[in-house]
């Protein structure tokens, strides 16, 4: 096997890091039944960021549509705001 990258890396979940006391804010949500209306998705989509930038991240979270006929995706994107 060959190692692409000779150095070991932290990365941080720069989503979970700036919103710690929460289960979400999720990303993903079902089709099926109300699990959008109900806020029942899961967090299967992440920002990782090295220790450093994410010191630099200032606001994390989805950007969630308002309701579930306004949705393209079953996903919503992860946004972090960065003050570089």
């Amino acid at each position: 096997m060959v190692r692409l990258d000779p150095v070991p890396r932290t990365l941080v979940d720069v989503v979970r890091d700036r919103c710690p006391d929460t289960d979400g804010p999720y990303s993903w949500w079902s089709w099926l039944g109300q699990s959008f209306a109900d806020d029942t998705g899961w967090r299967i989509d992440y920002h990782l960021a090295t220790p450093r930038l994410a010191r630099a991240a200032v606001a994390a979270g989805t950007d969630r549509e308002p309701a579930a006929d306004l949705r393209m995706s079953d996903h919503a994107p992860v946004v972090v705001d960065y003050e570089l």
